[in-house]
């Protein structure tokens, strides 16, 4: 608890920081659509000299894009946190629009040039694989040298997440003849969320960057699910899905009801899977961030309102921080178990046992 406080002081005072750089109206749907949002530089914190003069702390990032067929390759930190131009480029700004906002436009025509940029979501992304891969080959050490012992460490917990993963989605799912060609995926991803979902509750580097709040990242990883699934069914499955068995041949002949429903189903599927991944875990920050706020809405009224009644907003936001880390989990457990559901339907003419 006194960690997960000490957390929540961390983010309040990175907020009032971040809303200190603005002379206007504090304005709490801006400052949190910014903190989710993904970026070119990864954004540490903003102070104020004596000369009433803000500075930026931040880590510049690489910026990859193509302008008027030439590649570039900078770091971010040439733009200047949106200040200057750097080789007829710049960052978009609010008198862009909310659409060019922080994307990187060309000076002469104020359109986006194409971007493969090492954003934020990006840094994250390779920083969380780094991790998991560090995790695995830690584990794997350890169980080459304690080899007949009892697992240790991180070995105890690895072996502990692929049990559970194998034993209680992988199995029961897609059934004990099959599941093994299955399951480097189900724990690969399963891991990689869980690990986004929680760094993303960090509001300190490396954490911070809102990984599977971005729709891309989700939709991305909804694919890897579609691309496997349909890469796994045979005959009978197509059978069933325009021939379905047991329906009224009306809804069948003259107009494909069932047969339509059923192709639709197959892109719906990972459509729920990107919204409800992206969608939870994006309401989940936008809450907590919500409860922050309200101190400095408050205290922009009247300073003693705003200290007296800031209690109130952190203790609603530690207990929304425990709740964020079992939605963390609840979101990786539910993404891994519809996409082994799904491996397990391809094959369900088989109608394997489970025991």
């Amino acid at each position: 608890m006194k960690k997960t406080l000490i957390l929540i002081v961390l983010t309040i005072f990175a907020l009032g920081v971040s809303a200190q750089e603005k002379e206007e109206k504090f304005n709490p749907g801006e400052l949190i659509m910014e903190h989710i949002a993904d970026e070119h530089s990864w954004h540490i914190l903003t102070y104020r000299d004596k000369q009433h003069t803000d500075h930026e702390i931040a880590i510049p990032l690489p910026v990859i894009v193509i302008n008027d067929g030439r590649l570039e390759v900078f770091m971010s930190s040439k733009f200047n946190h949106g200040h200057s131009t750097y080789k007829g480029l710049r960052l978009g700004n609010d008198a862009d629009g909310e659409s060019l906002k922080g994307k990187i436009l060309s000076v002469a025509t104020g359109q986006p040039v194409p971007d493969f940029s090492i954003t934020k979501t990006v840094a994250g992304i390779l920083i969380i694989s780094a991790l998991i891969l560090f995790i695995f080959f830690k584990a794997r050490n350890i169980a080459k040298k304690r080899q007949g012992l009892e697992p240790k460490g991180v070995q105890t917990i690895v072996e502990y997440l692929v049990a559970f993963i194998r034993d209680d989605i992988a199995i029961p799912s897609i059934g004990k003849g099959r599941y093994e060609k299955y399951l480097p995926f189900l724990i690969t991803v399963f891991i990689f969320i869980f690990f986004c979902n929680l760094s993303g509750l960090l509001p300190f580097f490396p954490g911070g960057a809102n990984i599977t709040g971005n729709i891309a990242v989700t939709l991305i990883l909804a694919v890897f699910t579609f691309v496997i699934t349909q890469a796994s069914t045979n005959k009978h499955f197509w059978k069933h899905v325009f021939n379905m068995p047991g329906v009224p041949w009306w809804l069948k002949f003259p107009i494909p009801i069932m047969p339509l429903a059923e192709i639709i189903g197959l892109f719906t599927k990972p459509f729920s899977l990107t919204i409800r991944l992206f969608a939870n875990i994006t309401a989940g920050h936008v809450i907590l961030l919500s409860f922050m706020c309200i101190i400095f809405l408050l205290g922009e009224q009247n300073v003693a309102i705003g200290y007296g009644t800031s209690i109130l907003p952190i203790l609603f936001s530690v207990f929304m921080m425990a709740i964020e880390v079992l939605v963390a989990f609840i979101q990786a457990y539910v993404f891994t178990l519809l996409s082994s559901i799904y491996f397990g339907m391809a094959k369900e003419e088989e109608h394997l046992s489970v025991e």
